[in-house]
């Protein structure tokens, strides 16, 4: 169950004077025998988190959130609809993606890889990152595989590219999906299978952010483009030990508010 956290009324005035109007409020509720550690304690200031139910970027950033015991408001910014065009939204991210997070701090940040790391570095605890520099080159490598090589190709401004400038119907358009992230399931499969380094989850027994990379890539692949995951049954026996603890079954974009009942 998704519960209610302490407002911020400096964060509900900025959000205001912007014309958006947060959606919902988290708070998370830890399941410590899930994490390697206990999260650090909630900042004082609640963090908003502009995102949507869809976003496979902002899924990334709650399921972190979550993991680090952070509670956050979450505005839904409908990029379906093309509500990211709004000029109150281009304020906070002149690309006009989501998502971006908003701890007070100063600027809101944007980009979900940034953000999961710039948490982590503020809330050590679990860390998502490991110590060694070569085991953190592979955690990122994975990552950026799902999040900077295959996501990038079927967000929405790419999807409506190709069926306004190339006539491809949704079932063209749903084929290019597939075969891009196919493309990624299957060397992400080579990377995860022919390592040592490789245990529980994607590198060892304890959680990482290729961890929260891969569930995100596998719930698109799954509920969004409807892809064949049985040619990668690392990359699933992964994900779904993932999707199963209660900080990435909270984030899953089917528990959102606006999110239908199935796709």
């Amino acid at each position: 169950m998704v519960g209610r956290g302490a407002g911020s009324s400096n964060l509900g005035r900025r959000g205001a004077a912007r014309g958006l109007t947060p959606a919902r409020r988290v708070q998370s509720n830890r399941a410590p025998e899930l994490l390697p550690t206990t999260p650090d304690p909630p900042r004082e200031v609640t963090m908003k988190l502009y995102g949507f139910w869809r976003s496979l970027a902002a899924f990334r950033v709650r399921i972190v959130l979550n993991l680090k015991g952070q509670g956050f408001d979450e505005v839904s910014i409908d990029i379906l609809q093309g509500r990211q065009f709004d000029p109150a939204y281009r304020a906070l991210n002149p690309l006009a993606v989501v998502p971006a997070l908003d701890d007070g701090q100063g600027e809101p940040m944007v980009e979900s890889l940034a953000i999961c790391e710039y948490l982590d570095e503020c809330f050590p605890s679990p860390p998502l990152l490991p110590q060694a520099p070569r085991e953190r080159a592979r955690v990122r490598a994975l990552a950026q595989m799902i999040a900077c090589d295959a996501h990038p190709l079927i967000v929405p401004r790419v999807r409506k590219y190709l069926a306004a400038e190339y006539a491809q119907d949704d079932a063209g358009v749903n084929r290019w999906c597939q075969h891009w992230f196919d493309t990624a399931s299957a060397a992400i499969e080579r990377m995860l299978a022919g390592s040592p380094a490789t245990g529980r989850y994607c590198h060892g027994d304890r959680l990482s952010l290729a961890d929260v990379c891969l569930a995100s890539h596998v719930v698109g692949s799954v509920h969004y483009f409807k892809c064949d995951m049985a040619p990668f049954p690392t990359v699933m026996r992964i994900a779904n030990d993932c999707l199963r603890l209660e900080a990435f079954a909270r984030a899953h974009p089917l528990r959102q508010p606006g999110a239908p009942a199935a796709l």
